[in-house]
């Protein structure tokens, strides 16, 4: 079995807990204005001469590389993209090997497949970062090119298994959801899901702007700024606010 993937990125701080190894997945559901990794988008496409076939095998030499700074620190290996689950019979089986090896899991999804290809990680996934961007369905079709009706009722599932750690995470971009009403709303209703105890707010950044050039295209978001720190500062207080018993953090960016 091979997996189609874009970068595999060692020594990382986010996307779950430790030191991590992030193994970036080609392919995506969505074409979000914001995207930092456009490269990623097709699944079929060369990510600028970087994709390739990578086996299990080959990854997990990548991974095994670092294993004493997991142990030290609490890290392990995080599946990203692009969107794994447009692999998701490879992602189970890469995270599968890595659980039988002792290394800590975590992936980074929309969760918008049907459920039953989340199912096929869910046994060999200790944490769960799942993408909440958008509580009304009309404007995330207008930003991202689809709705978002998959992603509640697959956080909920989710949850409702008790088989891994979830935690919701918000990109919050200025013009599609960074107000204080449509924070609320995502974390009013991370607030339904047993057992969620954290939100991360992420902030968007530019830094994928320079990527779209290369690609021959336009950057979608135009001249929109990062959202400042007061404002994250504000954004945070309003999760908290409609989340009280969850720890609400902002933290990386997005």
């Amino acid at each position: 079995m091979t997996g189609r993937i874009f970068d595999i990125q060692r020594y990382s701080l986010h996307d779950g807990s430790g030191i991590r190894t992030i193994v970036f997945f080609m392919g995506c559901f969505l074409r979000c204005s914001w995207c930092c990794n456009p490269e990623s988008q097709d699944f079929h496409g060369n990510a600028n001469g970087k994709a390739r076939e990578y086996t299990i095998d080959e990854i997990m030499k990548e991974v095994e590389r670092d294993r004493p700074y997991y142990r030290r620190s609490g890290g392990g290996l995080t599946l990203s993209g692009g969107e794994i689950l447009v692999q998701p019979d490879f992602a189970r089986a890469l995270l599968k090997t890595a659980k039988e090896n002792g290394i800590h899991t975590a992936v980074e999804t929309t969760a918008l497949a049907p459920f039953s290809e989340v199912e096929k990680i869910l046994p060999y996934v200790d944490t769960f970062l799942m993408d909440i961007k958008h509580t009304n369905q009309i404007k995330h079709k207008e930003f991202t090119g689809v709705p978002n009706d998959l992603a509640p009722e697959n956080a909920a599932k989710i949850a409702g298994t008790n088989q891994t750690e979830l935690i919701i995470r918000v990109p919050v971009i200025p013009g599609f959801n960074a107000s204080e009403y449509e924070i609320s709303e995502i974390a009013n209703f991370a607030a339904t899901l047993p057992g969620v105890k954290e939100i991360h707010l992420l902030p968007y950044h530019r830094y994928g702007e320079g990527k779209y050039a290369a690609l021959g295209r336009k950057y979608p978001m135009g001249d929109t700024e990062p959202p400042s720190p007061t404002e994250m500062e504000t954004l945070k207080k309003a999760a908290s606010n409609a989340a009280k018993q969850m720890t609400i953090r902002s933290e990386g960016s997005w």
